[in-house]
């Protein structure tokens, strides 16, 4: 088993380390062109870097990746809301102004655009564009094509672009290369915001509606090209010969495979099935459990394939049951509470994992960014003061999950307060079923996607639990791409939920938390909460201008989300499980952020 460990700094010194790289007190100049641009002190690589710290420049080019998807697809459009887009067509064909470096909490560096340049309050940030900048059909990237994107996505595209372009009060050409943004509002994210936006080209879609879903092929900038596909079935990328960003120092060790290809299946155990049969050559697992047991068949034995453990630094994200509070059964909290204390997470953990994964105990839990144990204190505990008379209980005061038994599937402790709490909450069990006052039983929808075996197993252990308080939910499973339109439309009780966190949280938490999307179709408010607290600690957090009023912001708004008992958390690894073909090969030195995002397939390799 190839296992690698980071060599720097513990993970709350390596966060305040990276984070504080140039004091705060000595910001870039303002209105010079730089090569990056950091959200606090400046960039830790030079203008003259020659490659990623990560990456490996002397990676070979050929060869080819081979992954498995459960599911299918029906759009080639990544960039709206309606259909369902494969993985990858964004991240391998369309470019950025700006690329990220993995490394770092958020820095960018020039990618289609060789410099960016702000003012010290970042009120507006420009960026020039490369002139050498091409599409793949070899036309140049124009700054008509960066703007009439930046619009169209902003206006007409998915709503996790919307955010950021309605601060936006001005944009224009300022050069035959240039393009400034100017910003109506206080957010010092907004200027690496604004590098971020994928470049489509314009010709491409004129006389065309860009909202519907088509299986026509973006022309982007990216170093791969759209080889073949069927709907459903697969779609390969090959590698551009003549992409126009090939030489970039960004780009040294980097999109080092000829084709990248996935091929869709049924569900996650056909998945791994394809993948011991050798029809895949990269597979990621999630279960400890399989991992330690599945994992054993004659292509590991002989060496053929390579068992890798990738650890990173990054916060645990949500993953779990959300419950969907625009329904009046999970509008009070202390039913939330109950759904919790009904689920035990102890004997799942061992069921499912041998009990070798640790719980999700907040949404940035392994991490600096995290809520501390007990009551909040400092800073934290003032940001939070205001909404005192509005936040659940243990928002201020301290929250932990229930733990429960190992050695049973009904925890009686945790069963008990859960009824107390039911009861309080007016529910009572009449004839086996639990009631309201008016006699309505407590009734709700578990929504599932279809080939997700191990959330199936998951939930059927929690419903038989639920069975002992006289709840009986419906448990659907559909095709993905009902999945997609129900969960976009808020149309389920509850629903399995996961969302990764990075350690740079910033507006895009509006599109998680915020409370347009409690009416607005397409954002990951999926338990459609409205918290004013939750809205003015993201406020918080992109006004900043200190590392420590940022950390502060996000451990408050950690505890909003937390206490606010809106999802029942599962587990998250501390390392990634990836199996592969021994002909795959990744970088020894492993970023901050491990595997995720941006290291496998980019900086992964293939050799005889």
């Amino acid at each position: 088993m190839r296992t690698y460990f980071f060599t720097r700094l513990g993970q709350a010194a390596c966060l305040t380390a990276l984070m504080a790289a140039s004091p705060i007190a000595a910001p870039i100049a303002a209105a010079e062109p730089q090569h990056g641009i950091a959200m606090y002190g400046r960039p830790a690589l030079p203008p003259d870097f020659v490659s990623l710290p990560y990456v490996n420049p002397e990676a070979p080019k050929g060869g080819s990746i081979l992954f498995g998807e459960p599911g299918g697809f029906d759009s080639l459009n990544p960039f709206i809301l309606k259909g369902t887009a494969p993985w990858g067509l964004g991240l391998h064909t369309v470019e950025t102004l700006m690329g990220r470096s993995i490394d770092e909490p958020f820095t960018l560096y020039g990618l289609l655009a060789e410099s960016v340049e702000t003012d010290e309050d970042r009120t507006w940030v420009e960026f020039t564009l490369r002139p050498e900048a091409r599409f793949s059909d070899g036309s140049p990237v124009t700054i008509e094509d960066v703007m009439w994107s930046y619009e169209t996505l902003g206006t007409t595209g998915h709503p996790r672009y919307q955010t950021a372009w309605s601060k936006v009060a001005k944009m224009e050409q300022t050069g035959e290369h240039s393009v400034r943004f100017t910003f109506d509002t206080a957010d010092r994210e907004l200027a690496l915001l604004m590098g971020m936006r994928p470049i489509l080209k314009k010709a491409q879609w004129e006389g065309k509606d860009f909202t519907a879903s088509s299986l026509d092929v973006p022309v982007g900038s990216g170093p791969y090209v759209v080889d073949a596909f069927e709907p459903g079935r697969f779609i390969s990328f090959k590698r551009n010969p003549d992409y126009w960003g090939k030489d970039l120092a960004f780009n040294k060790g980097q999109n080092n495979f000829d084709e990248i290809r996935y091929d869709y299946f049924g569900d996650g155990d056909i998945v791994l099935q394809a993948f011991t049969a050798g029809e895949t050559t990269s597979q990621r697992e999630y279960n400890a459990a399989k991992w330690a047991s599945q994992y054993d068949f004659a292509a590991v034995t002989s060496g053929e394939v390579v068992k890798s453990e990738i650890p990173n630094q990054r916060p645990s994200g949500i993953t779990g049951l959300v419950m969907n509070t625009r329904l009046p059964v999970f509008a009070d909290w202390r039913v939330r509470e109950a759904m919790i204390l009904a689920f035990n997470f102890e004997f799942i953990n061992q069921t499912m994992n041998g009990g070798t994964e640790p719980r999700i105990s907040s949404y940035y839990s392994n991490s600096v960014l995290g809520m501390g144990a007990g009551p909040a204190e400092g800073k934290v505990a003032e940001l939070l003061a205001p909404f005192a008379t509005e936040l659940p209980p243990g928002t201020i005061e301290g929250y932990a999950l229930p733990e429960g038994s190992a050695d049973r599937a009904l925890d009686r402790k945790s069963h008990r307060k859960a009824v107390a709490l039911l009861e309080e909450a007016g529910w009572t069990v009449e004839d086996g079923v639990l009631k309201n006052a008016e006699g309505a039983p407590f009734e709700f929808e578990i929504l599932l996607a279809a080939g997700a075996t191990e959330t199936q197993t998951v939930v059927d252990i929690y419903v038989e639990a639920l069975k002992n308080l006289g709840i009986f939910p419906r448990v659907t499973v559909v095709d993905s791409a009902q999945y997609k339109e129900r969960t976009n439309n808020y149309e389920f009780g509850m629903a399995w939920y996961t969302r990764a966190l990075s350690l740079s949280p910033g507006n895009e938490q509006y599109l998680y938390w915020g409370a347009k999307g409690v009416t607005e179709p397409g954002s990951r408010n999926w338990m459609g909460m409205n918290a004013p607290a939750a809205e003015a600690m993201i406020k918080a957090m992109v006004e900043s201008r200190s590392q420590e009023d940022f950390i502060s912001a996000t451990r408050a708004l950690d505890r909003v989300l937390t206490a606010g008992r809106y999802v029942i958390p599962v587990w998250f690894s501390k390392v990634s499980r990836i199996a592969h073909s021994a002909h795959l090969h990744y970088p020894e030195r492993i970023p901050l952020y491990g595997d995720w995002p941006g290291f496998q397939p980019e900086t992964w390799w293939y050799e005889e």
